[in-house]
Parts: structure tokens; sequence; C-alpha cells
């Protein structure tokens, strides 16, 4: 009989551990996570550091939350012999930042550190993860609450080095290359990472699922943890993994 995989939690753009024990439907599951390392300003370096984590894993599923789902895309492409499962949540394959206004300021972000990281970069990006439906979730969610979580856990090296990961990243060629059962987790509403991006995960990724939660925006792990915890136990049942 085949033991369950377990459940690898990759943190989000913010690199902090999950709590995992606000997952409420997985609590029965075997379940880590991660602190992204501050320094890596590569995709696959960071995969490298994945593949690190997961070494002592026969099986396992690797659940990638936005920043988290790309280097999860950037491990999975490589086909590793213990991956089974695939969850992406609010994620993409290739830089989300399109505006012609978004692109300048992400390029300024190395030259402010500091006061003018924390006051000015930070409730910016803030501003950019939030949703209507923030304050609906069962864990009230807020700008204020995500630019705390990124002062908290994100020094201004970490953050400057993950914008220059994505920068030139795409991975849209690469998808096909994933060939286990992929749970596709996307918010109602994401004004950061728009629509597109789930389309193209949809389409590259042969064996892949999307499920569209209702009523929730980009940071719906950390407001809705139950529903998606719940979607995440329903697409593992119906992948029997």
């Amino acid at each position: 009989m085949k033991t369950e995989p377990t459940l690898v939690m990759i943190p989000c753009f913010s690199g902090a551990p999950w709590q995992l024990d606000q997952l409420t439907y997985l609590q029965n599951r075997s379940m880590r996570t991660i602190r992204l390392p501050d320094d890596v300003c590569e995709l696959e370096t960071l995969a490298d550091f994945i593949a690190d984590q997961v070494k002592d894993l026969e099986r396992y599923v690797l659940v990638g939350d936005s920043y988290g789902a790309v280097s999860s895309i950037a491990f999975a492409t490589r086909q590793p012999a213990g991956l089974k499962g695939l969850v992406l949540s609010g994620g993409f394959a290739k830089n989300p930042i399109t505006s012609p206004l978004l692109k300048p300021l992400a390029a300024l972000v190395s030259f402010f550190p500091g006061s003018f990281y924390r006051q000015a970069t930070l409730r910016f990006h803030a501003a950019q993860l939030a949703s209507s439906f923030d304050k609906e979730g069962e864990i009230p969610w807020s700008t204020a609450k995500s630019r705390a979580l990124f002062i908290s856990e994100t020094p201004h090296k970490a953050y400057v080095n993950r914008i220059r990961s994505i920068e030139k990243a795409d991975y849209t060629a690469l998808l096909k290359k994933i060939d286990v059962p992929t749970l596709i987790l996307t918010p109602e509403e994401d004004k950061l990472i728009g629509e597109e991006a789930a389309g193209i995960l949809r389409k590259g990724i042969k064996a892949s699922q999307e499920v569209i939660m209702p009523r929730t925006g980009h940071m719906f792990r950390f407001s809705h943890p139950g529903a998606y915890s719940f979607e995440i136990r329903k697409f593992l049942e119906r992948a029997s993994l």
C-alpha cells in the first residue's frame, strides 16, 4: 500500500512559512512548510533550494501560493520522481507585472531601502494585493495586514531579489513538462495577477483543473484558509493522493 504524499507548502512573496494549523481540512495529512531564502535572485536557484528541502521525501505534493506557485512550477518542470501532485494558487508562469506604471516602479525598488521601502513600496504592494472581498474572510484581511506581513517577514534585500527573479521569468513553454495532477486555485478577484495567468496554466499543464473560489481575492490563503484547504482536500481525494 502506497503511503500518502507529504504536502509541502511553498511560501508567497513574503517568504514566510505557512501557518499550517489554519488549514482546517488538511489536519489529518502530513504537512511541512519552509521559509524562502532571502539571497536568491534566480528562480532556477530557488528550484534547487526546493529540491534540497524535499530530498528526504519519497512522495510529495507541492502547494505553492503566488510567488510560491511560480517557484513550484520552476521545480515541477524538472519532472522530479517524488512529485505526485501540484497545487498552484494565485499563480503565474511568467512575470505578471505588465503595467506601464508598475514595471518602472519595480525596477526602482532596489534603490530605496529603509523607510521608503516600509512606508511607500510596501503600502503600494499591499494595495495591489487587496480585493473587495478581503473583509468577508474567515480571517478578515486588509492592506494593513498585508503590509505588516511584509514588514515582519521580508527584508528589503529579499524583496529586491524576488522582484529580480521574476523580471524575465517565463515558464510558459515548459508547462507541458508538468505531468502530475495539478489544481489551479484562482480567486474571483485578483488585480495583481489577472485572469490571463490562470488561462496560461490551464492550457499549458495537461493534467490540470481549475477551481475559482467565489468572493475571494489574491490573499485568499490568509483570509479563507478553511475554504482554501477544503478545495485542496477535495483535489487530493479526486486524484487519489
